[in-house]
C-alpha cells in the first residue's frame, strides 16, 4: 500500500508544479466590489419625496423657460428669401442654365424694412436649406495638416475630387468644402448711405490659431474648369479668410446659417436698408433656398423659442403630476410597504 500510494503521489506531482497547490475551483477570489456588497444608498421613493422633487423641478424649470422665452422675444430678426425672387423672369423655367452662365448679370437689390429698433452689433448671416454638409464624403473631403503648415501643401490625401490639377500640382486648400465656398456678396445701405459690415473677427479664434496656418496661401485654387463657389486672395493667408475659415466648420443639419460679418450701428424703427446683393451661388441644382438674416442677440444668443418651450414644458408636466399625485395621497391613501398589495397576495390562489 505504502509503494502504490508513493507512485501514486510522485506521478501527480511530477506532472506539475509541486509548490503550487492545485485548484479544485473557479470561483473567482471572493471581493465586495465584484460580488457588489459594497454600501449604497438606496433611497425609499415615499410619495412625500416623490411629490417634492416633481414640485422642486417645476419651481426651477418654468422660471426658466419664462427667462428664456421672453430673451428670445427681445431678439430682432429679419430674414429674407431671395433665390426665386433674383431671377430674372425669362429664366425661372431654367435657373440653373442661370447661375451656370458668367455672362448674366447676378446683380439684385432687395428692400428690407425694420420692424423694431436694432442695436449693434447686428448679425449678417447667409442661411442655406436643403445643403447637406453633414455628408460623410463632403465631410472627409480636406486635409486638415495642408491647411496647417505650408510644408504639406503636396498633402492632398482625402481630398478627392478636387486634390490636384490636370498638371499633378497640389490645389491649395483641396477638398469639396473649400471648393464649394460660398460667394453670395451683399452691400447694405439706408437711403444714400453705405452701411460698413464688419467681417474681422467672424470666425473661432481656435480656427484660426490652430486650424488654418499663416504662412499656407492659396494656390491652384478654381482653377479648373468647373467652379465650385468662391474664390480666395492669393496674397492673403488662409489664417486672414475668414470667410473660408466659417465655411469650412460643417453644419450638423441641412438647414443653417453662417456668419457673414457685424453691422455695427444701431438701426431704427421703419428704417428701411437697401441691400444689393450678388446672386452667385448655385442652390438651384439641388433644390436648396438662400436667405438673407439680419438678427441682434441677447444674453442666450440669437431668436430660439425652443429651449425656453421645452423648459416650460417639463416644468408645467412636472407640477401636474406632482398635483395629481398630491390628490392621489390625500384621497386614497395607502401603507407604504404594505404586503396586502402584492399581486399573490390579493390572488392567493394564483388565478
Amino acid at each position: 500500500m505504502n509503494n502504490v500510494n508513493g507512485s501514486v503521489v510522485g506521478s501527480s506531482s511530477g506532472s506539475g508544479d509541486g509548490s503550487a497547490p492545485r485548484r479544485n475551483s473557479k470561483r473567482p477570489k471572493y471581493s465586495r466590489f465584484t460580488q457588489q456588497e459594497l454600501p449604497a444608498c438606496k433611497p425609499i421613493l415615499t410619495p412625500k419625496w416623490v411629490i417634492s422633487v416633481f414640485t422642486l423641478i417645476g419651481v426651477v424649470f418654468v422660471p426658466i423657460g419664462i427667462a428664456s422665452l421672453m430673451a428670445s422675444n427681445d431678439v430682432v430678426e429679419i430674414v429674407d428669401r431671395y433665390d426665386n425672387v433674383c431671377v430674372p423672369p425669362n429664366m425661372t423655367n431654367d435657373k440653373v442654365a442661370y447661375i451656370q452662365n458668367n455672362e448674366t448679370d447676378k446683380s439684385c437689390r432687395r428692400t428690407l424694412e425694420v420692424p423694431k429698433h436694432m442695436s449693434q452689433p447686428i448679425y449678417v448671416y447667409y442661411q442655406l436649406d436643403n445643403f447637406y454638409q453633414n455628408h460623410r464624403r463632403y465631410v472627409k473631403s480636406r486635409n486638415d495638416a495642408q491647411l496647417r503648415k505650408h510644408s504639406q501643401e503636396n498633402e492632398t490625401s482625402g481630398c478627392d475630387p478636387e486634390k490636384r490639377t490636370k498638371d499633378g500640382a497640389p490645389i491649395v486648400p483641396c477638398g469639396l468644402i473649400a471648393w464649394s465656398l460660398f460667394n453670395d456678396t451683399y452691400i447694405f445701405a439706408i437711403g444714400n448711405k453705405n452701411l460698413t459690415v464688419n467681417k474681422k473677427g467672424i470666425s473661432w479664434k481656435s480656427d484660426r490659431d490652430h486650424k488654418f496656418g499663416k504662412d499656407v496661401l492659396p494656390k491652384n485654387f478654381q482653377s479648373g474648369p468647373l467652379i465650385g463657389g468662391g474664390k480666395l486672395d492669393d496674397t492673403k493667408p488662409l489664417s486672414e479668410q475668414e470667410d473660408l475659415i466659417v465655411w469650412m466648420r460643417t453644419a450638423a443639419l441641412p438647414t443653417f446659417r453662417k456668419l457673414y460679418g457685424r453691422i455695427e450701428q444701431d438701426l431704427n424703427a421703419g428704417d428701411v436698408i437697401t441691400v444689393t446683393l450678388e446672386n452667385n451661388y448655385n442652390t438651384y441644382s439641388f433644390s436648396g433656398k438662400k436667405k438673407l438674416v439680419l438678427s441682434t442677440s441677447s444674453w442666450l444668443g440669437g431668436k430660439n423659442d425652443f429651449l425656453g418651450i421645452a423648459y416650460l414644458a417639463v416644468g408645467g408636466l412636472c407640477f401636474f403630476l406632482a398635483v395629481a399625485f398630491t390628490i392621489v395621497y390625500l384621497v386614497k391613501p395607502r401603507k407604504l410597504g404594505d404586503p396586502s398589495y402584492l399581486s399573490w397576495n390579493r390572488n392567493p390562489a394564483g388565478h
